[in-house]
């Protein structure tokens, strides 16, 4: 997957999620520092069935432009859902989970990305340059 695809299917995942009204969602570009993926995609939901719906809709809109998750983890009643697919990895929590994992705070060396124009969040700051 190029970097522009990953782009576009990140963005396409913020859009779902937010079409199910998920309570947060953060964007990390983390291929600068890890070679897992080019965009974490991290999100809450306030029970299982809106965290199942955002899941669900994740995935069919994915799948629309043509993207199929390589790997999923965590369904039907987790409390954590990993959508793996490659270029993007979208985390959907629970409240609970999402604030017991931190995930933003444990890739904080990624870039911080803004959900809405997929452009870096200023780190006010602390970049290299």
């Amino acid at each position: 997957m190029t970097k522009e695809e990953s782009r576009t299917l990140a963005s396409i995942a913020v859009a779902a999620l937010e079409d199910r009204k998920a309570v947060s969602v953060e964007v990390i570009e983390i291929d600068e520092i890890s070679p897992l993926a080019d965009y974490f995609v991290i999100a809450s939901g306030t029970n299982v069935n809106q965290t199942e719906a955002m899941v669900q809709a994740v995935e069919e809109k994915a799948a629309l432009a043509g993207f199929v998750p390589d790997h999923v983890e965590g369904h039907r009643n987790a409390n954590w859902t990993l959508i793996d697919f490659k270029g993007v990895v979208v985390h959907v929590f629970d409240d609970e989970a999402k604030a017991f994992y931190d995930l933003a705070r444990i890739w904080q060396d990624g870039k911080k990305i803004d959900p809405a124009t997929m452009e870096p969040i200023s780190d006010g700051g602390n970049s290299p340059e």
